[in-house]
């Protein structure tokens, strides 16, 4: 089995919750790890591409946020949404030991724990929505309900 065919921890979830999702890859290099790049490179539109943030509070409670490509998080949204007085990305040297994934290749499922999860609203309005299967250069097709589903999130206005 090749690299990019191996299964990741978020197609294995999806498969043991009985979700269709469909596997779309893309060449990716080091330089363009941002869900803008993915987008263009995968021919998806970066409306339906939705990044994964992960942020942390000042009491090292860290949160799931899903978004779309071109969009960015609100932080006072995010305050208000997490209750917490501070917050911000998590340091990209904690990225990886925090929930088991590296810049680029993020995913909302299948993460070393469940830490609280909020998809944008706007996934309401797509048929299908696209998020890293766990692995750079790999997105998944998948219904935003069942996005929601198998995270355990919940739909929010954060941007």
């Amino acid at each position: 089995m090749s690299e990019s065919s191996k299964k990741t921890n978020a197609m294995r979830i999806l498969e043991s919750l009985n979700i269709n999702y469909e596997v779309v890859t893309y060449e990716w290099d080091e330089e363009h790890l941002d869900a803008v790049h993915a987008s263009q490179m995968a021919g998806l539109s970066s409306q339906q591409v939705f990044k994964t943030i992960v942020m942390q509070d000042s009491s090292q409670a860290v949160f799931v946020f899903c978004l779309p490509a071109d969009f960015s998080v609100s932080l006072k949204k995010a305050r208000a949404l997490t209750n917490s007085k501070d917050i911000d990305l998590i340091k990209m040297d904690r990225l990886q030991h925090t929930t088991g994934y590296i810049r680029g290749g993020c995913s909302p499922l299948g993460m070393k724990k469940h830490f609280p999860t909020f998809i944008e609203e706007l996934a309401q309005l797509e048929e299908y929505i696209y998020v890293s299967a766990g692995q750079r250069g790999i997105q998944l097709k998948i219904k935003p309900d069942d996005l929601v589903m198998a995270s355990q999130a919940v739909y929010a206005d954060f941007t």
